[in-house]
């Protein structure tokens, strides 16, 4: 509740109190697309505070930005992101099984880049007793990069998530929110919603393994938030605590499936908030 309140309270203009909040985005084109919200939440007089690596590859030094040390320079990490597009690319594609191999590939590329991340963050005490010493009031964070997933739980703040199409559906896992096989196809399949009864078939052997794709994609988030939070826990568990979601998506071009309401979410994040999380 305490983040839906927080949420309106920056969005609006006049003499409300200005709040705190933690931005920890994922570099590249993520960046890109949250980068006009967050300036428009500066703008109106909160106190935005913006985390992010050396490194980084499209956001530059600036009076609102902290940045942590990580173990590679930015001409590495343009090296390692432009093989890893280049092999995804240049896969094989046009069988089940190479799609299949994609989809592993893709997990592995994003567990790749982001585990060096994580350590460098939670494990950097100077940087983490700095984030807890400003009492922020809500943290603004990228799936694509968990660290700020696990940041929020650390915290114990309100956590809103952006998501933009992510390669192991967490969203759809985290929120529990169905998405039949039979017409909404999974992703890196190339299927349509009209699909034969193969293509049926195939998609609902990649729903069912879905959850272990996340679990292999979070191998090393999962963790390593188990370390740092001191008790036995998963990405998708954190998520599922999440206050709200952003879909960056045009529902236009999204083939239909059930979402999660404004109601629905707000009734559920208040009843996992009492149950479950922050434990």
């Amino acid at each position: 509740m305490s983040a839906l309140v927080l949420l309106l309270c920056l969005s609006c203009l006049g003499s409300v109190q200005a709040g705190k909040l933690l931005v920890i985005p994922t570099d590249g084109s993520h960046w890109i697309g949250m980068k006009p919200l967050v300036e428009e939440l500066g703008s109106r007089r909160n106190h935005v505070v913006v985390v992010i690596l050396e490194a980084s590859l499209s956001m530059g030094p600036s009076d609102h930005i902290l940045t942590y040390p990580v173990p590679y320079t930015k001409a590495n990490l343009e090296e390692r992101v432009n093989a890893g597009i280049s092999n995804l690319f240049n896969a094989d594609i046009s069988t089940n099984l190479g799609r299949f191999r994609g989809f592993i590939n893709t997990m592995d590329m994003f567990n790749f880049l982001t585990s060096q991340n994580l350590e460098s963050v939670l494990f950097n005490k100077d940087l983490m007793k700095k984030l807890k010493d400003y009492n922020f009031d809500a943290i603004l964070t990228d799936l694509f990069d968990t660290t700020g997933v696990i940041i929020c739980e650390y915290l114990s703040i309100p956590a809103i998530y952006t998501q933009t199409s992510h390669p192991c559906g967490v969203d759809s896992l985290a929120s529990q929110c169905s998405s039949s096989p039979s017409f909404v196809p999974q992703p890196l399949t190339n299927f349509s919603d009209r699909m034969s009864f193969w293509q049926s078939g195939v998609n609902l052997i990649r729903t069912l393994v879905q959850p272990m794709g996340c679990r292999h994609l979070f191998t090393n988030a999962n963790e390593i938030a188990s370390r740092v939070l001191q008790r036995k826990t998963s990405m998708v568990e954190i998520m599922s605590c999440a206050a709200l979601w952003f879909m960056w998506v045009d529902f236009a071009f999204e083939f239909a499936r059930p979402v999660m309401t404004y109601a629905s979410l707000l009734k559920d994040w208040i009843a996992r908030n009492r149950n479950l999380c922050h434990k």
